[in-house]
């Protein structure tokens, strides 16, 4: 079990796609924090080892001050490098772990927006929630706790056995296995017995987030069921095991501890001996030096110690890795396809392309578009219409580049409309069935849709929907707060103010998914005329379920079962489609 963790962690380190690339990326800050972080531990070890000689050779009453000069100018010297290239170090590592996570952490949405509408079909929300709340702060860890602690205390490793190798090659080896048992055999068995403890305590309080996240959204039906205290209970056994999992992780913990202390003070009294006897019988003051080698040992302790700790929490970084190389592939194309959507006018639009589409959810293998072409030049008004699940709602999602077809592209002048990414909204306003309205004025509401827009831009678009004069009457004018969700207006003049922001958008694509459901027939008539009117000179696709109004559409498409079932002008259909004609009637209650 534990070989296959081993590999499975080598496979997710090695195909990772989302670490590794920014070593490389900020690799002068790497390298930086690394020398720095070595610099802090020699000094630090250097500082022990000339304070040493200093008290020693201070104890044997030098004739001159001037024999310990070097020693004490070392010491201060050490003794101000160790805290200051700590700090340094501290702040160039957070400096380069920010900057890492920061990229990190927009990756990751940009991600997650990509598959924003398949969240409740592709991904529990819990796992998002494991991602967004514990995967970056350890993929952070991963760097401040492991990596770069590791990789320093190696290269004292590696210092420090060179260096005794100068005085004796064999205490040099023995040293080399001494450490090796701190810096690779400790980390091993740390990583075989407390790294599977530690990934199975991530994957059962991923499961806490999962429970906790159900009960959250479906808090009601256990309420109204009466079975609160059987989830109490089930969630209280969850908790129950992870915290079984953190008492068998720190009592392990403890354990390994004392047996890397009680290493140290071996490797202590080794070096202990081996001075004495190397340096005891020297002639010119050879025992102060004693004194130097043992306590220079002791601030190891700080560089290896933590070592077989950091190891052990790798599978927990795998996990975290793993999950996050799961989520959807970044292309860094769409960014440049977005760049080309901004800064647009309406006299760039020419042409929007439906070609061949087809579209079906992974989950049901249901086609709910199938092959549907249709070409709208710049200008052109669309009256798409069609029963509940015929497909209409979900050709919307595509053309604004929410959904990806399984088949086909839609296109605005040549470019598929899902590389636009956030670009998209350059071309494309949306008025749908509840647009949202926040509990601000009504200035700032309506100027969401273009954020530079002047005051008096804002009060134009207004008059243009027919709301000015209403407004300009309010006590507070178009100061009046708008109170949460709109609740100040009624729901067409909810529909105007969401219509006026897409006049300051000034997108060339209007997008009208059924804005009049709910309204009353008269408000209703009054709305289509409104927008109809100051949307003369856009392109309009205007979703609908029936046919009021569709008489001031250029074409008309009636979708079943995913189909063009009628296409046809409103008069043509009128004059010679039966089917056309019976839809015409019922919707008048004829």
């Amino acid at each position: 079990m534990n070989k296959k963790m081993m590999l499975k962690m080598r496979q997710t380190f090695s195909e990772d796609s989302w670490v590794k690339p920014y070593m490389a990326k900020y690799r002068k800050l790497l390298y930086l924090v690394l020398f720095l972080g070595f610099m802090t531990l020699f000094c630090g070890s250097a500082l022990m080892f000339v304070s040493g000689y200093l008290i020693s050779r201070s104890a044997s009453l030098p004739e001159n001050i001037m024999l310990v000069y070097v020693p004490i100018v070392l010491t201060r010297a050490f003794g101000i490098g160790r805290p200051t290239f700590r700090y340094v170090e501290r702040l160039v590592s957070h400096n380069w772990v920010l900057k890492m996570t920061s990229d990190l952490r927009v990756k990751l949405y940009r991600s997650l927006e990509k598959e924003a509408i398949f969240f409740k079909g592709k991904y529990k929300t819990g796992d998002i929630l494991a991602i967004l709340a514990e995967d970056i702060d350890h993929i952070q860890n991963l760097y401040l706790r492991t990596i770069f602690p590791t990789l320093i205390s190696w290269g004292i490793y590696i210092l420090v056995v060179i260096g005794l190798g100068f005085f004796s090659i064999p205490f040099a080896l023995m040293m080399l296995l001494m450490l090796a048992v701190v810096t690779i055999l400790m980390p091993l068995v740390s990583v075989l017995v407390n790294g599977a403890r530690m990934y199975a305590q991530k994957t059962a309080r991923n499961g806490l987030y999962d429970q906790l996240t159900d009960a959250v959204l479906g808090v009601g039906d256990w309420l109204f069921s009466g079975r609160k205290h059987d989830f109490i209970t089930s969630y209280e056994a969850s908790e129950a095991e992870v915290r079984d999992y953190d008492e068998k992780i720190k009592r392990f913990d403890r354990v390994r501890d004392f047996l890397v202390q009680l290493c140290f003070g071996l490797i202590a009294l080794a070096v202990l001996v081996w001075t004495s006897t190397v340096f005891q019988g020297n002639h010119g003051g050879g025992a102060n030096w004693i004194a130097a080698f043992v306590l220079a040992v002791f601030p190891l302790i700080d560089a290896f110690a933590p070592i077989p700790q950091a190891i052990s929490e790798l599978p927990i970084y795998g996990d975290s890795v793993e999950r996050m190389n799961d989520l959807p592939k970044i292309d860094d194309s769409a960014d440049e396809a977005s760049e080309r959507a901004l800064g647009l006018t309406e006299e760039v639009f020419q042409e929007l392309q439906i070609q061949h589409v087809s579209f079906s959810y992974e989950e049901t293998n249901k086609t709910i578009i199938d092959d549907l072409s249709i070409t709208l030049a710049k200008g052109e008004k669309l009256a798409l219409l069609g029963k509940s699940g015929a497909g209409k709602s979900t050709l919307g999602k595509i053309l604004r580049g929410d959904l990806m077809p399984t088949a086909g592209e839609i296109t605005i002048n040549g470019i598929p409309t899902y590389e636009f990414g956030d670009g998209i909204s350059n071309w494309i306003g949306v008025i749908n069935q509840n647009p949202y309205l926040f509990d601000t004025t009504v200035l700032n509401n309506v100027r969401l849709g273009n954020i530079k827009a002047t005051d008096e831009e804002v009060i134009a678009a207004l008059y243009q929907v027919g709301l000015g004069e209403m407004i300009a009457s309010l006590p507070e004018g178009f100061h009046t707060l708008v109170e949460e969700a709109g609740g100040r207006f009624s729901g067409g003049e909810r529909q105007r103010l969401a219509l006026a922001r897409i006049l300051l958008q000034d997108n060339p694509i209007v997008l009208l998914d059924e804005p009049t459901v709910g309204l009353d027939p008269i408000t209703e008539q009054r709305l289509l005329d409104t927008l109809f009117d100051v949307l003369k000179d856009k392109t309009i696709i205007w979703i609908t379920h029936h046919l009021q109004g569709v008489n001031q559409m250029d074409q008309v498409i009636f979708l079943e079962n995913g189909k063009i079932e009628i296409f046809g002008t409103p008069t043509e259909l009128l004059a010679t489609n039966e089917r056309y004609q019976t839809l015409y009637r019922l919707d008048r209650g004829e």
